[in-house]
């Protein structure tokens, strides 16, 4: 990657004219921005405190909330930057991004008595209906049950039936609960950061 220290941003540049994607680091992996670079993206990386309207200056195309550990509700100033952001821009997260997602839009978490570790995790797509193998490293999960009306689930986990994605469409944000840069399938959920990539740039347009 060629990086640009600006401030405390580092800036991964990808294809010319590829969509800008500002991604919050709660805890990222690199193999999360060799995936942004890889689906044609400019990708911006910024601080886990960094707030809403630091964000929108640096006009990104979507913003990316990235994976991390702990408890999600216990992150109360990026559930603000999120709630914030929501409806501004398009919005993609994962692991905790799709947990803080979540909190943002007003549903709540919960522990699992067992966390969800390692590879074949096994994960269906309610829209397709297809089994994705999936790798996961997670303690807590969305409550399906107390979703608010205008967040959908789109994927669930098939071992214990807990929240593996979510969609708010009115805010052209979704979500998922594993992580599809380790490519457990190998390729059943790398589509993710291109189908991001897409949208984004068909909204702006």
């Amino acid at each position: 990657f060629v990086t640009n220290t600006i401030d405390d941003f580092r800036t991964i540049r990808g294809a010319a004219g590829g969509a800008h994607i500002v991604a919050v680091d709660f805890g990222m992996k690199t193999n999360i921005l060799r995936s942004w670079v890889d689906a044609g993206c400019k990708v911006t990386v910024v601080p886990a405190k960094t707030s809403a309207s630091e964000i929108l200056k640096l006009a990104p195309n979507g913003v990316f909330l990235s994976n991390g550990p702990g408890d999600p509700a216990a992150v109360e100033y990026a559930i603000k930057t999120v709630r914030e952001l929501l409806g501004k821009t398009p919005i993609f997260g994962i692991c905790l991004g799709h947990q803080l997602l979540a909190l943002a839009a007003g549903a709540p978490t919960y522990k699992l008595k067992f966390g969800h570790r390692g590879l074949n995790q096994p994960v269906k797509n309610l829209a397709t209906g297809r089994v994705e193998i999936t790798s996961q490293n997670h303690g807590f999960v969305v409550d399906m049950a107390k979703l608010p009306k205008h967040v959908k689930t789109t994927h669930i986990h098939l071992n214990d039936g807990s929240s593996e994605g979510l969609e708010i469409p009115e805010a052209l944000a979704f979500s998922v609960q594993f992580h599809p840069e380790p490519a457990a399938g190998p390729h059943d959920t790398l589509r993710l950061f291109q189908r991001f990539a897409t949208e984004v740039k068909a909204s702006a347009a």
